[in-house]
């Protein structure tokens, strides 16, 4: 699986960047991928969300861009404070987009425990969930068997951000973060736990 990381990126930007690595492993010139990255203070509807679930695209006094994404899922905030694990992974030797979501949530529930967060999956929907709080939202999509989109990490966002909608279609799931757990770290470090955990379950 090749690694690669970005401080940050406008997520147009990024969903290009997907979208040319697919089309490069559909035609046999680059490998799977992982990208690493972080957005702009932003919200995405995906293919199952409305943009009746913006509420607001300002809150304290800071803008929100809105873009409408191909991938799964409702509306989810992306900003500064979270780790993008976008995984552009060939499926199609084991074609099986189920299986693909549960290695990147265990990709992630395995990365907290290293933080000592014990997190797990909640019967309310797919994603990362400690105490009935989401801290990591999931969305992919899927062209050909090749995946694109991922999963996102709250280390230590602005959790006021995430009032600005109706995160995943649920009023009442409140989100957390790993900082408002008590572990003060950063995205280095969480990335480079990540990007191990990454390495074992998609380089086969």
């Amino acid at each position: 699986m090749h690694m690669i990381h970005h401080d940050r990126q406008d997520y147009p930007a990024s969903v290009a960047e997907q979208e040319a690595l697919v089309a490069a492993i559909l035609n046999g010139h680059a490998e799977p991928s992982v990208i690493f990255t972080e957005h702009p203070p932003m919200y995405s509807i995906g293919t199952s969300g409305s943009e009746s679930d913006v509420l607001s695209r300002c809150i304290d006094g800071e803008s929100m861009a809105v873009y409408a994404t191909g991938r799964g899922g409702e509306v989810t905030y992306h900003g500064p404070g979270q780790l993008l694990c976008y995984v552009i992974a060939d499926l199609r030797a084991a074609p099986d987009l189920h299986r693909h979501v549960h290695r990147l949530e265990e990709m992630i529930i395995r990365t907290l425990a290293d933080f000592d967060i014990q997190a797990g999956r909640h019967r309310r929907g797919i994603g990362v969930w400690v105490d009935g709080k989401k801290i990591a939202a999931v969305g992919v999509r899927c062209r050909k068997w090749i995946t694109f989109h991922g999963i996102a990490l709250n280390i230590h966002p602005n959790l006021r951000h995430f009032s600005g909608i109706v995160p995943c279609g649920m009023a009442d799931a409140p989100v957390t973060s790993m900082q408002a757990l008590g572990s003060e770290t950063d995205r280095a470090q969480v990335e480079q736990v990540a990007g191990r955990h990454c390495a074992i379950f998609f380089d086969d």
